[in-house]
């Protein structure tokens, strides 16, 4: 029998490139995401995209209800549904920080929810969740979604924990600097709403070096999809994975230097 996967954000980037692995690797693949039409690509080698607006709750249990419904188990939930919102704090208005956290943890932890009981029953399952290095440290203008990324950290924490006595595992992915339309959407973000305000200065700095992780310097989002693979297919995945440009040396750098000396190194790669 093959295992079911549910991929939420899989219209682009990382969860699209892990939807064709998984798929080549005989998994049966459901990828979810409010662009239907840009699966397309992925409903060509086998997979079943479904609509889903992870800031909505009917939309979540339409989507698990119909899986369910076809497959009658989910045994691994890649939680990739995610954007970055960028502008200085004080800019930032807290209606779009509520979204920020909407999509990228609320929407998360429901859908968790609805396929738990699912898991529990079959004492197996796995909730692979898509983090990032921003959920070790923070960095300016970043302050809303390295709050999510930081939130999302200590929520699979505490869910492998809970998870365990049922035989369900929990993994996150921590990419670096990665080549898709993420880092575009933040730099777009940022100066809009912070480009033209006391913080401009910095932010079109800030932008500038964003743009490197989306040229040259960045790795393309197939390094992730393995990653997810491994977690996916390991019998006793890591609790983490880091890959991408720069994730592992700027962790191993959080990790030795100061706070202070560690904003000079941020601030001083965004001369």
């Amino acid at each position: 029998m093959k295992s079911v996967v549910l991929i939420t954000g899989a219209s682009s980037g990382i969860g699209k490139e892990s939807a064709a692995l998984l798929i080549n690797k005989g998994y049966t693949v459901y990828t979810a995401a409010r662009r239907t039409e840009k699966m397309s690509d992925l409903q060509a080698l086998g997979a079943v995209p479904i609509e889903l607006d992870i800031t909505n709750e009917h939309s979540i249990e339409k989507a698990v209800n119909l899986i369910l419904s076809r497959e009658k188990r989910i045994d691994v939930v890649v939680n990739n549904a995610g954007y970055g919102s960028y502008g200085a704090l004080e800019d930032v208005p807290l209606d779009e920080a509520r979204r920020q956290f909407d999509v990228n943890i609320f929407g998360l932890a429901r859908l968790t929810q609805l396929v738990l009981p699912t898991m529990r029953n079959q004492k197996s399952g796995r909730i692979i969740n898509v983090s990032s290095m921003g959920g070790k440290f923070g960095e300016p203008h970043g302050a809303w979604y390295h709050a999510t990324k930081f939130a999302l950290e200590g929520l699979s924490d505490s869910l492998r924990m809970e998870l365990k006595q049922f035989g369900i595992d929990v993994a996150i992915i921590e990419p670096g600097a990665i080549r898709t339309e993420w880092n575009q959407i933040a730099r777009e973000n940022l100066m809009k709403v912070s480009g033209t305000t006391a913080y401009g200065a910095l932010a079109k700095k800030h932008v500038a070096f964003l743009e490197k992780g989306d040229g040259k310097m960045g790795s393309e989002p197939i390094v992730v999809a393995k990653a997810i693979f491994k977690a996916v297919s390991s019998s006793r995945p890591k609790t983490r994975y880091v890959v991408g440009a720069g994730a592992k040396p700027l962790l191993f750098l959080k990790n030795i230097l100061s706070d202070r000396m560690f904003d000079k190194l941020l601030l001083g790669l965004m001369r």
